[in-house]
């Protein structure tokens, strides 16, 4: 009987564990996530293709995120992944996966760590989209 409290006790303690973590992580994600801004906003993406050639769009929107934009406004198509939506088409190119080729999305020309879709957005901002070439 009392090796079964000890069981008891650990499984316990181990589920309240995973659920001290479990909280600690969500706050993390919480306190880092992007802060959204409502309203109007107006955003310019600059397409920089494969040749070189670049391209410029400016977006008056009430979206909240750069993929909800890019996608309503028919700049890109993608497919959804474990980290977001993956942009596979900008501006008609598309990327060709078998010469390592991906879409870059930077803004003030530093590289983004997070996906289009997750990518909030704010008033005046710029970001590029650029074909890259090696993983």
């Amino acid at each position: 009987m009392e090796m079964k409290q000890k069981n008891t006790k650990k499984i316990i303690f181990a589920l309240a564990a995973l659920l001290a973590v479990i909280a600690v992580l969500f706050a993390v994600y919480h306190f880092t996530k992007g802060k959204t801004a409502k309203g109007e906003k107006t955003i310019t993406v600059e397409v920089v293709h494969k040749d070189g050639s670049t391209k410029s769009f400016e977006y008056t929107t009430q979206c909240e995120f750069l993929g909800e934009v890019l996608s309503d406004e028919k700049l890109i198509e993608g497919e959804d992944g474990a980290y977001g939506l993956f942009i596979t088409t900008v501006d008609g190119e598309k990327a060709d996966d078998s010469n390592q080729e991906w879409w870059c999305i930077t803004k003030g020309n530093e590289q983004l760590n997070t996906s289009a879709d997750q990518t909030p957005i704010a008033d005046g901002e710029k970001y590029e989209l650029t074909l890259t070439v090696g993983y």
